[in-house]
């Protein structure tokens, strides 16, 4: 196979997992910020304490980040084919990525929003802030870098998830590494393949961290 040949694969893998990482991180960063910030809420000592939805959406949470992505790939099959109409495709791989990757953010947005010094809230209660502005313009506010870096973290995880959907069809650049790499025994694919991941992780990582230090320094 030429050069050329390679880099078109590459090319056309690279925005297929390019598609499937954006869309599903976007959904994840919504998702799991209001997961975990209803978890911190609802827990003993929160400004809406109710135990039971805590011990509730904690135990979700908890089955979630349990399963290998692998096995949910397959466990929600049924719920991608309701959703979409198809098992197979890019589109269709964003349904498990946003379902595995939900519970993995929403720890990392309650562990963050926990790490909010407790005089910032006290100072903000004595001033005569609501719970509402409490959580939006102290909680979330303060606690922005690490909300940033754990997205970032999540952002990665959620590349390796999606080489994982090539092995059922996902597209992107997993498929093209299980296609090629694997199944025709393509080696310089298979190489290549992980070349572009390898910068693709880095890249996200740099950006990542530049955002965390310009919002550290605010």
């Amino acid at each position: 196979m030429t050069w050329t040949e390679i880099s078109e694969l590459l090319w056309e893998g690279l925005k297929e997992t390019a598609w499937m990482v954006g869309f599903s991180a976007v959904l994840t960063a919504l998702g799991g910020l209001l997961v975990g910030v209803a978890l911190l809420l609802t827990d003993r000592g929160g400004l809406f304490p109710l135990r039971p939805v805590n011990a509730l959406l904690g135990l979700v949470v908890n089955i979630g980040r349990s399963l290998p992505f692998i096995i949910l790939l397959v466990a929600v099959i049924p719920f991608t084919r309701a959703i979409v109409g198809t098992t197979i495709g890019t589109t269709a791989a964003i349904v498990p990525l946003t379902i595995g990757a939900i519970p993995f953010y929403a720890r990392i947005v309650e562990t963050a929003i926990r790490e909010v010094p407790t005089d910032v809230v006290a100072a903000a209660v004595a001033m005569g802030a609501s719970r509402r502005q409490i959580v939006g313009k102290v909680l979330l506010r303060e606690a922005r870098p690490g909300l940033v870096a754990g997205l970032t973290i999540t952002v990665i995880a959620l590349i390796g998830y999606s080489a994982m959907a090539g092995v059922v069809g996902g597209g992107g650049l997993g498929d093209l590494a299980i296609r090629y790499g694997y199944q025709r025994f393509e080696t310089e694919v298979m190489i290549a393949t992980v070349v572009v991941l390898v910068v693709f992780v880095q890249l996200i990582q740099m950006l990542g961290d530049l955002l965390v230090r310009r919002l550290s320094h605010r």
